[in-house]
């Protein structure tokens, strides 16, 4: 038989960009390409609606391997990530025996969290009690940079019989961001005082390689509101004053960039998530390549995910589960070195054994049954990803490039500059949420009609904290629905909007259920109805239901004739409500018609409106 190769599909010619524009030209029908197929991310760069190869003229990272400098596609020739769960702990022996069950349940980096204690007055052998620490990941953080730098002595000497080389541990001191970011200022009395603490641990620490005794928060700034160029742009600000700032103290490129650990939010944005990672690892090498490390391994950035708080929901929880998992497959495909789901309760109380059990469970599916440690860089080639990668990569680095003309991300923060860029993010994006543009299932869109909250859930869990000062304060998205809809469940009253649907059906039954889904986003109770022969029918049942508020569905052109009478025959027994902005609206209003809802409505204050006319 001939050894012969044949190119496949020779038959099929190559198709031009200009082709595929062509046809798409005559698709659109003289629609705006623009306004109809280019997505306008709120990133700073527009998406296409397609990519090809030509695409990737511009991107000068392709061609470097997993585990190659600028580690765009890993820092390691594997995709293996570590499962991260955290434990609060108040008692060092109950967090032991939580410790110990996680790492039987497929867990393999633990964190400890101090948030309700003091890291410094723990018991640290009850705590660390038959943790094999050369089989897991160890993480501490929740404390001051004194708490930590205490701790990190206790764990150190427990473990000083240990191979130094195979310990891994992590202790979280970040006093730029989780000090000064969030609560004003540094938590010792100055900011050289924090730089001097860490640099002393860094110093005694040279010789384990996998200890970390710096952890820059970015989600920090995506759980408050940030784009995803903002919170890459800052985070890698705030881990370049590190290495200035710990430099400055006479330790090398190599000592101080081998210290460090990133953790980074991972939000419902599938794809520009992974994108994210993949440019952090590059800008990141970048930065340290700069200062002529000895080697390119301390240039490796080591990326911890969680998935974000800001997406959350307090109402409908259960789709939690659905975004972390989809938020779990963005981290994992773009190889991150740990990663930690959520709990779906998390926004509301204190996460049970079965919320724990199921957020864990999410990544092991990954890993054992679906196998994503078993590809490395899926995404890697991809036209797309690639294209969104560089875009990521060019707009962070160049807010990273205004920070530092600013003298730097402690410089910039205290300017206001970096609060200031994210309050602004936040407020376009609740503008979003309250004009439905971007969507929060369960919140602002397709909510659970008959959920009532649950009476242990507290007013604080949906209410927005003040923002007082100079600080970055985090708060869900979804929170001025919740805090909406909590108050009619417990207002003890019980409205009702009904669905008058009359005229043409088709359209009767859209605007239905646009309306249904409208009104329960409050809380409201809603009852549709499939279709009323007549509007005196229609009214006659609306009545007797004893609704607060009578919607008319129906056709445009119906509503010229069908709303007044309507309104005629409904009286002051009901708020009347038209579905659609019919082009009759100008007659309708005349005719004292003036309630109006439709897709371009602000969901939010409408249903505010609504509520205060109801007394709630």
């Amino acid at each position: 038989m001939a050894n012969t190769k044949e190119k496949l599909f020779t038959e099929f010619p190559p198709v031009t960009t200009e082709q595929w524009e062509a046809v798409i030209t005559t698709d659109l029908k003289g629609a705006d390409y623009e306004r109809k197929l280019v997505w306008k991310t709120g990133e700073g760069f527009n998406v296409r609606p397609y990519y090809r190869a030509e695409n990737l003229a511009e991107v000068d990272f392709l061609g470097s391997e997993a585990g190659e400098f600028p580690f765009v596609r890993g820092i390691s020739k594997d995709n293996t990530w570590r499962v991260h769960q955290t434990i609060a702990v108040e008692c060092a022996k109950s967090a032991n025996e939580e410790a110990l069950k996680l790492l039987n349940s497929g867990v393999d980096s633990l964190g400890f969290c101090f948030c309700k204690s003091c890291a410094c007055e723990v018991d640290v052998d009850a705590l660390l009690k038959d943790i094999v620490p050369t089989a897991v990941e160890l993480t501490f953080c929740g404390s001051s940079v004194k708490g930590l730098a205490a701790l990190a002595e206790k764990v150190l000497a427990k473990y000083a019989d240990q191979p130094k080389d195979e310990l891994r541990l992590n202790f979280c001191i970040d006093p730029i961001i989780k000090d000064l970011s969030t609560e004003g200022d540094f938590c010792c009395k100055t900011g050289d005082e924090c730089f001097d603490t860490i640099a002393k641990l860094i110093k005694a620490t040279a010789d384990y390689k996998r200890v970390k005794m710096v952890n820059v928060s970015g989600a920090t700034f995506s759980n408050a509101g940030s784009t995803i160029v903002e919170e890459l742009g800052f985070t890698l600000a705030a881990a370049h004053e590190y290495l200035v700032k710990l430099m400055e103290r006479g330790l090398t490129i190599d000592e101080v960039a081998r210290k460090v650990r990133f953790t980074f939010a991972v939000t419902s944005n599938y794809f520009l998530e992974m994108a994210k990672f993949r440019a952090a690892r590059m800008l990141w090498a970048n930065i340290v390549k700069a200062y002529n490390p000895e080697k390119n391994c301390s240039c490796k950035m080591i990326a911890h995910a969680v998935t974000s708080t800001w997406n959350q929901t307090v109402y409908d929880p259960y789709v939690n589960m659905l975004r972390g998992t989809t938020e779990a497959m963005s981290a994992a495909i773009a190889g991150v070195h740990s990663l930690e789901v959520l709990p779906f309760d998390y926004a509301f109380e204190a996460p049970t054994e079965f919320s724990k059990r199921i957020a864990r469970n999410a990544q092991l599916l990954l890993k054992h049954e679906s196998h994503f440690d078993q590809v490395i860089d899926p995404a890697g080639g991809a036209y797309y990803i690639e294209s969104l990668t560089k875009s990521i990569a060019s707009e962070a680095w160049a807010l990273f490039r205004e920070i530092e003309d600013k003298g730097g991300y402690i410089a910039a923060f205290r300017e206001g500059f970096i609060v200031e860029r994210v309050k602004a993010s936040a407020a376009a994006k609740d503008k979003s949420i309250a004009t439905r543009r971007l969507i929060l299932l369960g919140a602002n869109q397709y909510p659970n009609f008959t959920e009532v909250a649950d009476k242990n859930i507290c007013e604080c869990a949906v209410t927005r904290k003040a923002q007082e000062g100079n600080v970055l304060v985090p708060y869900r998205g979804a929170m001025a629905f919740e805090d909406m809809r909590l108050k009619v469940d417990r207002s003890g009253k019980t409205p009702k909007a009904f669905m008058l649907t009359c005229g043409t059906l088709g359209m009767a039954r859209a605007r239905a259920q646009f309306s249904c889904n409208f009104f329960a986003c409050a809380g409201i109770r809603v009852e549709d109805n499939t279709f009323f022969k007549s509007v005196e029918e229609g009214v006659e049942a609306a009545v007797a239901s004893k609704a607060e508020i009578v919607v008319v569905c129906a056709s445009d052109d119906d509503y010229a004739t069908v709303a007044p009478k309507v309104k005629e025959l409904l009286g002051d027994k009901a708020i009347l409500v038209v579905a659609g902005a019919p082009a009759c609206a100008p007659e309708l209003e005349a005719q004292g018609i003036s309630n109006f809802i439709n897709v371009k409505s602000n969901v939010l204050e409408t249903l505010k409106d609504y509520l205060k006319k109801l007394g709630i």
